[in-house]
Parts: C-alpha cells; structure tokens; sequence
C-alpha cells in the first residue's frame, strides 16, 4: 500500500530531495530545480499548511487530502505536492542504461510489448496533453498498467490507481531548459528515472 505522508507538528514539509540540485544536469539544469522545487513546490507545502488550519483537513495525510477533497484552492495544493514528491523522488543522476526489472518489467511487457514501445507511448500521452498537467503510469491493485494524462493538480489516486511514474508537462518544469520543445524535454528525462524507486511503488501497491 502507498505510504502515507502525514504532516510533521502539524505542517507539510518541503520534500528533501534524494540528490544536489546541480546534479540532474544537463537534463534539468539547476536554475530550473532552484524555481521548479525551491519556489513553486516550496510554494504549494506553505499554501497548503496555511489553507487547511481550522478546516477538516487539519492533521489528515497528504494522501487522503488528494483523494478526498473537493476541487478548491486545498486539492490543488495538496495535489500539486503529492505529484511534485513522486516527481522528484523518482530521479537519479543522468544514466543512459536504465530500465525495470522484475515483475514491473513483465507487467510493463505484457500491456505495451518491447520498453521502447512503452517509452514512445508515455512520451505522446505527455506531448499531446493540452495545457498542464502531468503525464503517469499507473496500475490497479492487481498490476494492471495504464497510461495516464491527467489535468492540473490531478493524480491517478483520484481514480482508484497507484501512481507509479510521472512526467511534469507544466511549462514550469522545462521551460527554461527546452522552451516550447516538450517532447524533447520528455524524451530526456528517461535518463534520470530511477527504476528501483518504481519498481518499489509497483510492489507497494498490494
């Protein structure tokens, strides 16, 4: 089951990241994960401490928030934080050989065939999607995979699914680095995932 984020003394923190913030060079450069994480996530965790004091959200994980709440100024920030920690927390420093293994690997076979069809799929889902949002993969209790688009602060939670991987599609987080080229900025960031992170969502999920 996915782990649940709780607020620490009764606030949200900012995620610590797992890695520098020169270090995902040159596929997110650091100017962008100085605005991307230390301004618009940063942001979003004191939005949200400061929306649900005195409201029934008080004290509630991250998790239920995004599940639960109505679309309002508190979903869209507990949302966007929700999406930016698995956005953040799936990378690793640039690496040209990395792929699943292990169960996620078959599952990731058997739905979409050979990775590089997989890979070509998740990267349109992403470009095509209209305005911002976020592009995942996704998978019911049972292992089952999906490729998800979903709007905004949206989450595949929302819709009875675990989160596994995500692509950001807001202009925010490539603008700086690849101007209007967001297939190309999708394109690269297969670089930085780290599979063992995903493969351990996909576990999780049970």
């Amino acid at each position: 089951m996915m782990k649940k984020t709780l607020p620490i003394d009764g606030k949200f923190q900012l995620l610590e990241l797992p890695y520098g913030l020169g270090e995902l060079d040159p596929v997110i450069s650091e100017k962008t994960l100085e605005f991307h994480y230390g301004k618009h996530l940063a942001a979003y965790v004191n939005n949200l401490n400061a929306a649900v004091a005195g409201t029934e959200w008080e004290g509630r994980a991250l998790e239920d928030i995004v599940v639960s709440a109505a679309e309002g100024g508190i979903f869209n920030n507990a949302g966007q934080i929700l999406n930016h920690n698995l956005y953040f927390g799936q990378f690793r420093p640039p690496c040209d050989e990395s792929e699943p293994a292990g169960e996620l690997a078959q599952a990731i076979a058997k739905q979409f065939g050979e990775f590089e069809d997989f890979m070509d799929l998740f990267e349109k889902a992403g470009a095509s999607l209209f305005g911002s949002g976020w592009v995942w993969l996704s998978t019911d209790d049972k292992g089952r995979l999906e490729i998800m688009q979903c709007r905004n602060a949206d989450n595949p939670l929302r819709h009875g699914q675990t989160p596994l991987l995500t692509m950001d599609v807001w202009e925010h987080a490539y603008y700086l680095d690849y101007q209007n080229r967001r297939p190309d900025h999708l394109k690269a960031l297969w670089q930085l995932i780290d599979w063992n992170v995903i493969n351990q969502r996909y576990l999780d999920r049970r």
